[in-house]
């Protein structure tokens, strides 16, 4: 390579101390000396610019072959790409589809449970409705025989007494302290009725209030934010 740039630069010295030519910017320089040192350069010159001109000379091969390769690897990727989105698609939607049936079944439990709780809270209330019935009726029955009791002895001690005056006064005024205070009897033992019935039905209420909150609770538990997917859980109003 040394040899080269020094050819050169002989060269070069040659062009610039040449005779110039009148009236042009030509000179005239000497065609052997100048042959000579182009057949010098050319000699010197090494053999990987050779190899260089035929990698230059096939750069549109190498070139369309590159790109070739280039466009199948880029094909390779988008399918292997295509090929993983779609795996992953399906995966997502088999976690989907068995979160949904996953929501839906405990909703269903959800809504089995109220309905045990509430069928069981009419039962109870349907219960507690009947004894409380059968006790008032049993306590004004009772009310109404001891009312009756007392009518009956005080017409019987009316009847004995009938022929005595001051004792028909007596009489007069001891049956009707006897029916008032079998009337008395009576209210009394129908209030105390009333107490026991309003007392059971205060139990069932409150028990009815607490099925109702864990019902509750329950649903706002399902559609709270662990829930999964976008599905909505219908609403179920319960009345007794």
């Amino acid at each position: 390579m040394y040899r080269v740039f020094e050819a050169l630069d002989e060269l070069v010295t040659i062009v610039e101390e040449s005779r110039g030519v009148p009236m042009t910017s030509s000179c005239v320089v000497p065609r052997g000396d100048v042959l000579e040192l182009l057949d010098d350069v050319r000699d010197a010159l090494p053999g990987e610019v050779d190899d260089a001109q035929d990698v230059l000379d096939q750069r549109d091969e190498v070139l369309n072959k590159a790109r070739g390769e280039a466009e199948s690897t880029v094909n390779s990727a988008n399918e292997q790409a295509e090929r993983t989105l779609a795996d992953a698609r399906a995966e997502a939607e088999r976690l989907v589809a068995e979160a949904q049936a996953r929501a839906e079944q405990l909703v269903s439990d959800a809504h089995a449970e109220a309905d045990r709780a509430v069928s069981a809270g009419q039962a109870e209330y349907q219960n507690l409705t009947e004894r409380a019935r059968a006790e008032a009726e049993r306590m004004i029955q009772a009310g109404r025989d001891a009312y009756d009791r007392s009518v009956e002895d005080g017409r019987s001690e009316q009847a004995r007494l009938v022929a005595q005056t001051e004792v028909v006064q007596a009489a007069h005024g001891e049956a009707a302290r006897i029916v008032d205070e079998a009337h008395a009897e009576a209210d009394r033992q129908r209030a105390e009725c009333d107490a026991y019935v309003d007392g059971k039905l205060a139990e069932f209420s409150e028990l009815l209030s607490t099925t109702l909150r864990t019902v509750d609770s329950g649903r706002n538990h399902l559609r709270g934010p662990g829930s999964m997917g976008n599905s909505r859980t219908p609403v179920y109003d319960y009345q007794v």
